[in-house]
């Protein structure tokens, strides 16, 4: 499958779907405070697909959901429960977030999906670990799908 790395922003991405690393989806998320990618997505998306994200109810560390894009030019957001509930992200959360998200992408005929690092931000795993574990799962799947991973270099 192909892989590119790239730095920029994820939400400028010319991409069917991006990955958006959200938690478990315990906690409402008009209860959280805007950041990261999340943060973006709400700023320049909108709550849509948040609110529609609410609907899956608590989620399986890993597991991935689909919603809508809001205001953003893609066809959906794929939201992956990358950290736990201490807020943390392991080697295990990150390659069962990318395998399920590129189930999903897949299952839905997409052809192209970008991502942010998983579990570097408020996950707390180091940024180049988190690219390599990323990089390697990416490699070990074989969907017909471009796959990018995008690492944001902040001003």
């Amino acid at each position: 499958m192909e892989v590119q790395v790239v730095e920029g922003d994820l939400l400028d991405q010319s991409v069917d779907v991006i990955v958006n690393p959200w938690n478990r989806n315990i906690i409402p998320w008009w209860l959280l405070l805007p950041q990261g990618v999340s943060g973006a997505i709400k700023r320049r998306g909108g709550t849509g697909p948040f609110r529609e994200l609410r609907r899956a109810g608590a989620m399986p560390l890993g597991s991935a959901v689909m919603t809508s894009a809001g205001r953003l030019p893609f066809k959906a957001i794929i939201h992956v429960a990358g950290i736990n509930l201490l807020w943390r992200a392991s080697e295990r959360s990150i390659r069962d977030s990318v395998r399920n998200a590129m189930s999903l992408a897949h299952e839905k005929g997409f052809t192209s999906i970008a991502f942010p690092l998983i579990g570097a931000g408020s996950g707390g795993m180091n940024a180049e670990k988190a690219r390599a574990i990323m990089e390697e799962e990416l490699r070990s799947l074989d969907y017909d799908l471009q796959a990018r991973i995008v690492i944001f270099r902040g001003t």
